[in-house]
């Protein structure tokens, strides 16, 4: 949806969840020697100014990487996260937000690929300036959805598919789903990695399930459903009340690491300490 601009959201709760999990998916993919493609299928603008105007008119990333930033307890697969934004701001204090594209420049090495699609135009602008000089990225102006086809399977047989729509509007559901099940179609071995809003809607409390029954038929290696619910709705029951990642052939190592993490995310990223956590699994 060209009217969605993620720099609103940058570093926010739903932000951390799907960061840490991605860079520990990347993290595992580079202990092989072969390189491997990474697709992400709505990149946004690669990085974000948490002192810009977007960012400021909700501060939602107070509420998110800023406070993990001084915390010395962090568990494994967290610090791993948090030690990569400090990378990318640095090592000075928390300015800038890396978004997914720029985790990835900081993680994949030469001989590894991203592709990169991005519809918002401005966006698209600030992404290929952004990835412009690195020879193993291509940014595209197109619909992320529609070209899983084209890049899937890579050459090398190992990749990685990055599913992560606004949901503003309600298609990306059934598109999310149907991206899955294209991406395990035309290579059952990727690790298929989408994001979920935790909202009180029909159709985002049934995608973790449809996507469930995808997986079960069609990925090699299982799935793990990854939720934090960290947030209360708002009077009229509206709001997001955390969000999930949704992985079909996950990192055998990713289960354990996130046990640690998750207690820890959901009692220090809710304010009054209660937030909640759920990990399933399913042949990891």
């Amino acid at each position: 949806m060209l009217a969605y601009r993620h720099a609103f959201h940058a570093g926010n709760h739903a932000d951390v969840l799907k960061h840490v999990a991605l860079v520990a998916v990347l993290r595992r993919m580079a202990q092989k020697e072969k390189g491997y493609r990474l697709i992400d299928t709505h990149a946004g603008a690669g990085g974000y100014s948490l002192e810009s105007r977007y960012a400021q008119q909700r501060g939602e990333f107070e509420e998110g990487i800023a406070r993990l930033w001084e915390r010395s307890d962090l568990p494994p697969l967290v610090a791993d996260y948090v030690d990569l934004v400090r990378q990318f701001n640095g090592g000075g204090p928390l300015t800038q937000y890396p978004g997914s594209p720029a985790l990835a420049q900081l993680l994949l090495r030469p001989q590894d690929q991203l592709r990169a699609f991005e519809m918002h135009p401005t966006d698209h602008k600030i992404l290929a300036s952004f990835l412009g000089e690195w020879p193993g990225a291509e940014v595209s102006m197109s619909d992320g959805f529609n070209s899983l086809k084209a890049q899937l399977p890579p050459p090398t047989r190992r990749g990685v598919v990055l599913i992560d729509p606004s949901y503003e509007i309600k298609t990306d559901y059934a598109r999310t789903l149907a991206a899955l099940r294209e991406a395990l179609t035309r290579f059952p071995d990727a690790v298929v990695m989408v994001w979920l809003p935790q909202l009180q809607l029909l159709e985002a409390a049934q995608l973790p399930q449809r996507l469930k029954a995808s997986a079960e038929s069609q990925a090699k290696k299982g799935w793990l459903h990854a939720r934090l619910s960290v947030a209360d709705a708002d009077a009229r029951g509206f709001g997001m009340l955390g969000s999930s990642v949704f992985i079909a052939n996950p990192p055998h190592t990713l289960k354990d690491g996130l046990k640690l993490a998750l207690p820890w995310l959901a009692a220090v990223l809710r304010p009054d300490g209660q937030g909640k956590h759920l990990l399933e699994t399913h042949g990891v």
